[in-house]
């Protein structure tokens, strides 16, 4: 399958520079896949769409300030993207301008030095480890928004806008940008209308946001990343779904933790560890009954993810191409009814 059947065109300025304040005040469209009804909506009327048969699972992965600006030994300017922690002083990293093994690199008191490079990322052991290094990154770095976004935002506005209220476990190097539009008084008011809400963890990597280069699907490789789903959401999401609930997913990394953890019998498996499942047409989803996500980038895995969960053998209707599918007549009435798009753009429940 080519990579470019899932291309679509995008204004700049339909890409979101500022999140929507308040948060739940984003737009929210509503894709009935089997009927194919679209309908505009806001994000806060999901206190009067969900209902009790329905379970809401977050990813409660945290973002970590990893974006480090420094200086080569040689005098230049460096940036670096902090990808995935390997030991407690090393970390695989993206750099620009790309860097030679042995070159030794300060952001302001941390040093590092490259002791690998490899075909998208180098290795960097710094001087400092462990809960120090981790002070160090914390006080240094700067939060790694997506380049598209241009905010005129303080460093401390940034670390809490790009960042769920619900976030608890550190470790994302980018937000699970469809739990940005959930207020705390929306949280409550879904708690008590008796909407079950679960949570696990995905740390946000390169498997995420990487995009697609190759120019077919199946020969794209994803990065893994880091997950935990405990056993005790396991069990009880196991219980919901026995009971007939609604499993909706929010988020295109809550959705490949559950179908990572599917076993033979369409039980959930708690467990943690790497997944790099990668999920295009015609997958055929195993748990996840409704996706709850953003508008998404062109020829990304998260815009063939939504695909999949949108096509045959999900519905009846066979991928040919992202713009003659239902997801692509979506996306198509979002550019024409001024939504949104990207990271801090508005949202969309797949049901």
């Amino acid at each position: 399958m080519r990579s470019t059947l899932f291309d679509y065109q995008l204004d700049i300025e339909k890409i979101a520079q500022e999140p929507a304040d308040p948060r739940d005040s984003a737009k929210l469209m509503l894709v009935d896949r089997e009927t194919g009804k679209i309908v505009d909506r806001r994000f806060s009327d999901l206190v009067a769409i969900l209902s009790t048969n329905d379970v809401l699972v977050f990813n409660q992965t945290k973002v970590i300030p990893v974006r480090l600006l420094g200086m080569k030994s040689t005098g230049g300017k460096v940036e670096l993207l902090l990808v995935k922690q390997l030991e407690s002083d090393t970390w695989e990293a993206i750099s620009k301008p790309g860097l030679r093994v042995g070159q030794k690199i300060e952001v302001e008191a941390l040093r590092a030095e490259v002791i690998e490079k490899k075909e998208e990322t180098v290795i960097l052991k710094f001087s400092d480890r462990g809960e120090f290094l981790r002070e160090r990154i914390f006080e240094f770095g700067k939060t790694p928004i997506p380049p598209y976004i241009h905010s005129h935002k303080t460093e401390r506005e940034l670390r809490r806008v790009y960042q769920t209220v619900y976030a608890k476990k550190e470790g994302s190097v980018a937000a699970p940008t469809a739990g940005l539009h959930f207020s705390r008084d929306l949280l409550a008011a879904l708690s008590k209308k008796g909407v079950q809400t679960e949570f696990l963890t995905l740390h946000v990597g390169l498997g995420t946001f990487r995009g697609v280069k190759t120019e077919r699907v199946e020969d794209h490789e994803m990065y893994a990343e880091w997950f935990s789903l405990d056993e005790g959401t396991a069990a009880r999401l196991n219980q919901a779904r026995r009971e007939g609930k609604k499993i909706i997913a929010v988020g295109t990394t809550t959705t490949r933790v559950l179908e990572s953890c599917v076993a033979e019998d369409g039980s959930l498996r708690p467990g943690d560890g790497e997944t790099n499942i990668f999920i295009y047409p015609p997958y055929k989803f195993k748990f996840v009954d409704q996706v709850l996500t953003n508008f998404h980038l062109p020829k990304s895995t998260l815009v063939m993810l939504v695909s999949a969960f949108v096509s045959f053998p999900n519905t009846k209707d066979k991928f040919t191409s992202f713009k003659s599918s239902l997801m692509g007549k979506a996306y198509q009435r979002a550019i024409e009814n001024d939504y949104r798009f990207f990271s801090f753009g508005d949202a969309m429940l797949i049901c």
